[in-house]
């Protein structure tokens, strides 16, 4: 790969409206293209346009023509101002077939060249989409770094003044470095007459949206084989999501609400209304809103056709399916549902991925159709010309409530088959010879107490300029503030015996509510359902005691706020090689700031539960073993071209029922796991970031 080529791939993702001969990289770089690449629009200018905006650049990097003109025409249904939604079936054949265009280029130079004649005459998120698949399945763009979806496309994450603000303060103001930074503000959704605007933190955090996002775009539901076809790729849907679910729900009890009611009905009002108050990208419009009481419909317009009755038919075959413990593919042979393969099963089925479903006529599109009937709720039938709401794009979905409720749903479905299945026994949980003796968390601070953690709310910044199509070029950062969740880092200590030979231990750390938004005590299996993963690593066992610690940032789950938000540019990017590495690959991961839930002020109990299993009963011998640069949230992203590297069951030894009474009771009859108490404080203060 030559420096232009990487330089060119990385200026497709600025300035996604704006088109391709324009200047980019803050205006000293610009594309030049064959005078065949202009649109219809322009052709004619193209000289004009081409000197114009050669002015004053340091970097031309000449565009190469294409071998052969794709034909487009299979995109022509969905125009350049629709919303594009991966939850839309004629849309996800519309990207299978442009990332297999992108997949098929046959060598870097014409995979440029391809994508820069695309991006002027295709729906602006559709090639954004398809076009950062294909750079993260490519092996030649494997240098390439993906911009998060939030800088690409601000308007999504961004409440609409600021973006306002934003252009005019890079218009008045020349210099960046004299720019005051715009800022976002909160709780801009509702007020507190809105019981579920104690969440909005939570649910309208630009890091968990973007993860959601960058999640679907390493697991897309369409494609060629080897994009879609990746190790547990159906048992990763259902554990990234109930993960989802049970944090959402712990910060419900943090703020005095009840766990999340699943939308098992869709014939009932929804109470929850949702106005989000963000616009469309590429129509300039807001996402529409729903009413509260609410009540679904079939959708019968946009192109689509959905009956509620469909989704419960479907329901009840999968529901019907896990009861005889078996599904049926499109020739009737009949496919276990076992304690291996069973939930991965599931997990493609209930997504409904059109070439890994075991059978999409039978079980059909359970959980897509639920996102887009509802994403309708406000304009079933097109008449108005509404297009659809938040929970028909998943860059914006998790925003609103109704998405935890359908969710909510759906891991029950999960949960119906978990619950099938015969509990732990002790050869499947004990470490003959392996205890562990003490656990505890502590923060950074000298005089920090063990056990206790902090959080409180933080202020940061992220640059915009990338999403800022058709503002000044020149000079372009242009930083807006915003405030999130955050919590102080602290170290876990284990003390561990192993009575035997030096072997390899893994360990498994997770936190469970003890009481509820009442302060009632939880059930063994509340906890299971809400048991929440705080990291999974392995650990050398040395003959006697071993005393183990971790640092919280290195969590197996999470990923750092400056992957979250990385700058634009090459200044920006980290000059070591393993460090530029997870620069450009670590996108997808649960954000740093929320590992923690919120908590209380008063400080709010957890169980700090540790499990030190045996890595020999479940290691896997990887096929590909190429260095991995991005393995540090695999727990919901798995790792890169390899196989998931954990041959237990997601969420282990909570995914399934567990043979005591109580959490005291499992750990007092296991030796390799330990408990104690830990109290989660809440400081109501803003500190900025450092």
């Amino acid at each position: 790969m030559t420096n232009t080529d990487l330089k060119a791939l990385e200026l497709l993702f600025q300035r996604p409206l704006e088109p391709s001969f324009t200047t980019r990289d803050q205006g000293k770089t610009v594309l030049e293209l064959p005078d065949s690449f202009y649109t219809e629009r322009y052709r004619n200018e193209s000289e004009t346009l081409g000197n114009r905006f050669s002015q004053d650049v340091d970097l031309k990097i000449p565009i190469q023509e294409l071998a052969s003109i794709p034909s487009l025409e299979f995109a022509k249904a969905l125009g350049p101002k629709k919303q594009f939604s991966l939850f839309n079936n004629r849309h996800q054949k519309i990207a299978s077939e442009l990332i297999s265009l992108f997949l098929g280029a046959p060598n870097l130079r014409q995979f440029v060249s391809l994508s820069v004649y695309c991006k002027d005459r295709l729906n602006p998120v559709l090639f954004q989409y398809a076009y950062a698949v294909a750079i993260a399945h490519r092996p030649d763009t494997r240098e390439v770094p993906i911009t998060n979806i939030s800088q690409v496309f601000p308007s999504n994450f961004v409440e609409p003044s600021a973006l306002k603000d934003a252009r005019q303060e890079a218009s008045v103001i020349g210099k960046s470095g004299e720019r005051v930074h715009i800022d976002i503000p909160r709780n801009y959704t509702a007020s507190d007459l809105e019981d579920e605007q104690r969440l909005a933190y939570f649910r309208e955090d630009i890091g968990v949206n973007s993860h959601h996002w960058h999640w679907h775009l390493v697991y897309p539901t369409t494609g060629p084989m080897a994009v879609v076809n990746k190790d547990r790729r159906g048992e990763l849907f259902y554990y990234m999501h109930h993960q989802i679910l049970a944090r959402y729900n712990v910060e419900r009890f943090c703020n005095n609400l009840k766990k999340v009611q699943p939308l098992n009905n869709l014939r009932v009002e929804i109470p929850e209304g949702y106005f989000p108050k963000i616009l469309s990208s590429l129509n300039n419009r807001t996402y529409p809103a729903r009413v509260s009481n609410q009540k679904l419909r079939d959708v019968d317009g946009h192109g689509a056709k959905i009956e509620i009755t469909d989704v419960e038919g479907w329901r009840d075959r999968i529901l019907a399916a896990i009861d005889k413990g078996f599904v049926e593919d499109t020739s009737g042979n009949r496919i276990p549902l076992d304690d291996v393969r069973g939930i991965d099963i599931l997990g493609n089925l209930i997504e409904a991925s059109p070439v890994l479903s075991i059978n999409t006529n039978f079980y059909g599109n359970l959980h897509n159709e639920g996102h887009n009937i509802i994403s309708y709720a406000h304009d079933p039938d097109g008449r108005h010309k509404e297009d659809f709401g938040v929970m028909g794009d998943v860059t914006t979905a998790m925003r609103d409530p109704i998405f935890y409720r359908w969710h909510g749903f759906i891991d029950s479905v999960f949960n119906k088959y978990k619950v099938r299945l015969d509990p732990y026994n002790a050869a499947q949980l004990g470490f003959d010879g392996v205890t562990v003796d003490y656990v505890e968390a502590k923060i950074g601070k000298s005089n920090a107490k063990a056990n206790t953690l902090l959080t409180y709310w933080q202020k940061s910044s992220a640059d915009l300029a990338a999403g800022l199509d058709f503002g000044p070029s020149a000079d372009g950062n242009i930083f807006a503030s915003f405030t999130h969740l955050q919590n102080a880092p602290f170290t876990y200590t284990f003390n561990v015996t192993n009575n035997g030979a030096r072997r390899t231990g893994t360990c498994r750390i997770f936190i469970c509510p003890k009481v509820d938004e009442r302060n009632q005590p939880l059930t063994l299996e509340e906890q299971r359902l809400m048991a929440i993963e705080m990291d999974k690593f392995t650990a050398e066992l040395m003959p006697g005691e071993n005393t183990i610690r971790r640092q919280s940032t290195e969590s197996s789950v999470a990923i750092p706020f400056e992957r979250s938000f990385r700058p634009i540019g090459a200044a920006y990017q980290p000059k070591a090689a393993d460090e530029l590495a997870r620069f450009r690959f670590c996108g997808c991961g649960w954000p740093q700031h929320l590992l923690l839930p919120k908590g209380n002020a008063q400080g709010m109990l957890f169980d700090l539960f540790v499990m030190v299993s045996d890595y020999s009963q479940e290691s896997v011998q990887q096929t590909n073993t190429v260095n991995d640069a991005c393995s540090t949230a695999y727990s919901f992203c798995g790792l890169k071209d390899k196989l998931y590297p954990d041959r237990r069951s997601m969420g282990y030894p909570f995914d399934r029922r567990l043979p005591n009474a109580n959490l005291t009771e499992l750990v007092g009859a296991f030796g390799n796991m330990a408990k104690t108490d830990l109290r989660i404080v809440f400081n109501d203060r803003l500190v900025d970031k450092a």
